[in-house]
């Protein structure tokens, strides 16, 4: 295994305190020394750059790209060595065999191949493609509902229950951290509150998170709090609030609200973190958004075609832009475009969030940042995909100065290692896993746009996963050495 001495860095060892300029060693996976530190197999001058713990994206939707996209350049090429899965109630496992593995999420879970049927099966299927980067599991309501319901608009029997609590149960006991829902798309969207508390308990007697896409984050959005932290509290889980927002201009300033929801939760005790992404809008699988028999204009006035698979040519493009040349109403060509043959996998962006809203969730204490991004990189995704963590650091941090830099590494390392039950991780310290990233503070900034999203990040110089270079002056070195994590236990080793 490589050995390395960095010399000359400053070190954010990422609790939040200030840099330190040190030497940091690293051996056999780990940093084995911090300050005098012997000559080793490979010197590195990190004089001018800033070393970090490896970043954590709290909310991805890599699944499959795992196996599709092993390199995982887009996450490699911000500084991001380890991210969450399973999120939005769309998860990987659990699987039925000869089942299509994507049906539930439509494209969001693009790239999700093997006959695997549970988390260990996942685990060992991507590690045979040797990860450039580490993966932590969510299990999810809506892969978990599709499973033993199908798409069914009704309650769950008990013994449909039962069965989506052995499945959830599983997954937890086979390493993931906890339990996601998506409360907006089908077939979450036909879960009654008292559903996801009884499968949410699951979580909560691991000690377990319960993160959410909740219900609404627009008109209903306080209500929408209200439910998740109803669900929390009556599971005894760890709530995690996934990308925090308010969606749509009538609701733009409630994050305010919300956020005072939130603080009333943690202070009477009750566990409660959240994640946002750095942009102005989202992104997700376009027909969940759309009553089909009368779309909502204003909405569809606001979106932005990323991937459609039965018309390439819209990608990239505005839909008003694209009904205008095809000479049809925006609603017409809404309906167009979702009752295509794939219609149901076509993959848009809304510009629904304001920048004010985007700035209150950065300085929120503790809140930490998801990428939330789809990968499916044949179309044109939404730039958060390939610049998020960049994004922070170099546009809300350096020019904005929302935020220190020092506390935005504290909330993409040591927060969600601790969070998401990651051991040895999150930090620069003797004995943790060498998860690092040396980047400039001074250049480091996203150059992905959403018309040219796929444009990697400048100022990051050297990527590090589990003790070996994963990335050098941007190039990927295809090492490999990515590992499948466990909440609060070893990774998982594969026979």
């Amino acid at each position: 295994m490589t050995s390395i001495a960095f010399r000359n860095v400053e070190v954010l060892d990422g609790l939040g305190g200030q840099a330190v300029c040190m030497d940091v060693g690293v051996e056999n996976g780990k940093i084995v020394k911090l300050g005098d530190v012997p000559t080793l197999g490979l010197e590195v001058d990190g004089k001018g750059c800033t070393l970090a713990p490896g970043f954590i994206d709290t909310h991805a939707h890599d699944d499959g790209a795992f196996i599709q996209h092993p390199g995982m350049e887009f996450k490699l090429q911000q500084g991001v060595t380890t991210v969450v899965s399973g999120n939005c109630g769309f998860s990987a496992i659990p699987m039925a065999p000869g089942t299509d593995q994507t049906a539930a999420s439509g494209g969001i879970l693009s790239g999700l191949i093997g006959d695997f049927v549970d988390l260990e099966g996942y685990f060992s299927t991507v590690l045979e493609g040797k990860p450039a980067i580490n993966n932590m599991m969510l299990v999810g309501h809506n892969t978990v509902r599709s499973l033993v319901l199908g798409d069914e608009k009704r309650a769950p029997t008990e013994r449909e229950l039962k069965k989506m609590e052995e499945h959830i149960g599983l997954a937890i006991a086979q390493g993931a951290c906890g339990f996601s829902s998506g409360l907006i798309y089908r077939p979450g969207r036909y879960s009654s509150t008292e559903e996801v508390v009884r499968l949410a308990k699951i979580a909560g007697r691991y000690d377990a998170l319960y993160t959410t896409h909740m219900r609404n984050e627009g008109d209903r959005l306080l209500e929408a709090v209200d439910e998740a932290l109803l669900i929390g509290k009556t599971s005894g889980a760890h709530l995690h609030i996934s990308h925090h927002k308010s969606a749509g201009k009538a609701n733009w300033g409630k994050v305010v609200d919300s956020l005072s929801k939130i603080e009333q939760a943690l202070m009477s005790g009750q566990k409660v973190t959240l994640d946002v992404y750095p942009y102005t809008a989202g992104s997700g699988r376009m027909i969940e958004y759309f009553n089909l028999d009368n779309p909502d204009e204003e909405l569809a006035r606001s979106i932005r075609i990323a991937s459609c698979p039965d018309n390439r040519s819209y990608e990239g493009r505005m839909l008003t832009d694209i009904a205008e040349e095809e000479g049809k109403g925006i609603k017409e060509m809404v309906r167009s475009i979702l009752l295509s043959p794939r219609g149901d996998k076509t993959i848009c962006i809304q510009f629904i969030i304001s920048e004010q809203d985007v700035e209150t969730n950065i300085s929120h204490q503790d809140m930490m940042i998801g990428s939330d991004g789809i990968p499916d990189l044949k179309g044109r995704p939404h730039p958060r995909l390939f610049g998020t963590f960049p994004r922070v650091l170099g546009h809300y941090v350096r020019e904005k100065q929302i935020l220190n830099l020092s506390e935005a590494v504290r909330r993409m390392t040591s927060l969600p290692a601790a969070t998401f039950g990651m051991l040895e991780r999150g930090q620069i310290k003797e004995g943790y896993f060498a998860d690092l990233v040396l980047f400039d503070p001074d250049s480091i900034i996203d150059r992905a746009t959403y018309d040219e999203p796929k444009l990697k990040p400048a100022g990051i110089k050297m990527v590090v996963v589990n003790g070996e270079i994963a990335l050098s002056e941007g190039h990927p070195t295809g090492i490999g050495t990515g590992q499948m994590l466990r909440y609060r236990r070893e990774c998982f080793l594969s026979n």
